[in-house]
């Protein structure tokens, strides 16, 4: 059997629905091979880059590995910026590129360059296969250590000799990983150090939805009543009218939940990744820490470790569930949650949007009113995923993907494909500037091409806005950030999508509800300010 069938074989066998690629000379063979594939659809795309994109959301929302291919050179070094998205978001991906053959790698050679060596710091593993009697146990290797906490990418290289040279045909036996748990002691140290303190504060993270242990936090956090913040990553997971909920945490500005940080005398930290946001930038008076996580607590002086509770999140909450934690029921000073709500434009009621402004706030409170539990938003990165970070309120705990680790503009575009295919009864909405739209258009067509239905939510302001604001408050003047826009509207049309474009607000609501009702792939540019 060829080695590339052999590859099939295997990837069918790790129950792989979907590769995202573009064909080049040195992967003429596994695609052929792919080509034969009854469970296997591969998805021609535009550009890699949306290729390892749409694999790392799907890999997000599916809860499997999400793959992407690409040839040797640029087809691979195009991968780049969507793998070390999945690698400092946690997206489990495995990425197959080709490679010049072994007997031509000892020279120079068109378009070689050391794909391993380029991917080693952006994946959890990074290897060439030199001998066909390995590929199924490196593919093993590949999916094991890309789906183990903290989930992650991982690159396979195939030389072109050996694609077209025999393998033996064998898979090996997909297990499911083993669940671990702290200590009795452990649990029991740290549910003491709960209950001696008087102002404990909860920080949640990603953790807890990868790990699927919402009901379990839910009774965690309900059962010791002090208040709960979540990163970008984390949004949703508790309800928006929980009285426990104090929302988001982690921007540059007006982060307002830091006041209740520095009233706490503990913070326990689930699931929380500090990639999104460095200890030193929120733990200001280096407050005892209770790190509860799959993995080690950092080694860092503004996290300073009282105890740590390390194995599967699930598993430690419900052990910790059985314990005796005493309520805490304290609230943090100034009428702090109040203050947010206003600050951060987040309403408890739907009021009428006549005469309201076209603003980003206004547009992602009508979103919110018009959604339903099955409703994703994703939002690419700018200065609005600072608005849906603070503003928008989804309706069910991973209902909101924001990138806040590797935060790549141009992601929503290639990130709604990857949505709606892991979900295909969700609505997905995306949400982007036009600065990151174009980024990624060209995948307007692989949507299209696939039949797929989504919104997308292009705000149109001429201009990359946070850097802007960024540079204004550095050196008083921006320079560099403007740019001259196609017509979006025409733009997708001649893509043969509908595009609409409302002027006012409840034109923007009437217009949604309607696309919601619709199975159309339909693009809304929102003119946030005048053509130049």
């Amino acid at each position: 059997m060829k080695a590339t069938d052999v590859i099939v074989q295997c990837l069918e066998n790790e129950g792989v629905e979907y590769i995202f690629g573009i064909v080049g000379k040195e992967t003429l063979d596994f695609i052929e091979s792919l080509s034969k594939s009854s469970q296997i659809t591969f998805i021609p795309v535009r550009h890699e880059q949306g290729a390892a994109i749409m694999a790392s959301a799907y890999g997000k929302f599916s809860g499997k590995t999400g793959v992407c291919t690409s040839t040797l050179g640029p087809g691979a070094t195009n991968l780049c910026t969507g793998i070390a998205s999945a690698f400092l978001d946690y997206s489990p991906v495995v990425a197959i590129t080709g490679q010049a053959g072994l007997d031509k790698q000892h020279d120079s050679y068109h378009q070689l360059v050391d794909i391993v060596k380029i991917f080693e710091p952006i994946t959890k593993c990074a290897s060439q296969v030199l001998s066909n009697q390995a590929i199924p146990e490196m593919i093993r290797i590949a999916f094991r250590t890309s789906q183990t906490e903290k989930p992650g990418p991982a690159l396979l290289v195939i030389p072109e000799n050996l694609a077209m040279e025999d393998a033996p045909p064998k898979g090996l036996p997909v297990l499911p990983e083993p669940s671990t748990k702290p200590d009795f002691e452990d649990v029991t140290k740290a549910c003491k150090l709960i209950n001696e303190s008087q102002k404990p504060l909860i920080i949640v993270g990603n953790g807890v939805l990868r790990q699927k242990c919402i009901e379990e936090f839910y009774a965690f956090a309900d059962n010791l009543q002090v208040p709960v913040t979540h990163s970008f990553t984390a949004k949703g997971i508790l309800p928006k009218n929980s009285p426990l909920n104090y929302y988001t945490f982690g921007f540059e500005e007006n982060d307002l939940i830091l006041s209740g940080i520095d009233e706490a005398d503990l913070l326990i930290v689930i699931g929380f990744d500090i990639v999104e946001k460095l200890p030193k930038d929120w733990n200001r008076k280096k407050a005892p820490i209770l790190h509860i996580n799959a993995n080690n607590a950092p080694v860092d002086e503004y996290y300073p470790v009282q105890a740590e509770l390390i194995g599967n999140i699930q598993q430690t909450l419900k052990e910790m569930n059985t314990q005796q934690i005493h309520s805490k029921s304290w609230t943090p000073s100034g009428n702090l949650k109040k203050r947010i709500e206003q600050i951060y434009h987040i309403s408890h009621s739907h009021k009428e949007t006549a005469n309201l402004p076209l603003t980003t706030e206004n547009i992602l409170k009508v979103i919110e009113k018009v959604s339903t539990d099955h409703t994703i938003l994703i939002s690419d990165v700018g200065a609005h995923k600072i608005s849906v970070a603070r503003t928008y309120q989804p309706k069910q705990a991973g209902g909101v993907l924001i990138s806040n680790g590797f935060a790549s503009m141009g992601i929503a575009m290639p990130s709604s494909i990857g949505a709606k295919l892991a979900l295909p009864n969700n609505t997905i909405i995306c949400i982007t500037g036009d600065g990151g739209a174009l980024m990624n258009f060209a995948e307007i067509e692989t949507a299209k091409r696939l039949g797929l239905s989504f919104i997308m939510i292009v705000l149109n302001d001429y201009i990359l806005e946070l850097e802007k604001q960024m540079m204004k408050k550095k050196f008083g003047d921006s320079f560099g950030v403007n740019f001259g826009n196609p017509d979006f509207v025409q733009l997708a049309r001649s893509f043969g999508i509908k595009g609409v474009r409302p002027n006012t607000l409840d034109e923007f609501e009437e217009l949604l509800i309607s696309a919601l009702s619709s199975d159309e792939l339909i693009l809304f540019e929102i003119p946030l300010l005048q053509r130049p």
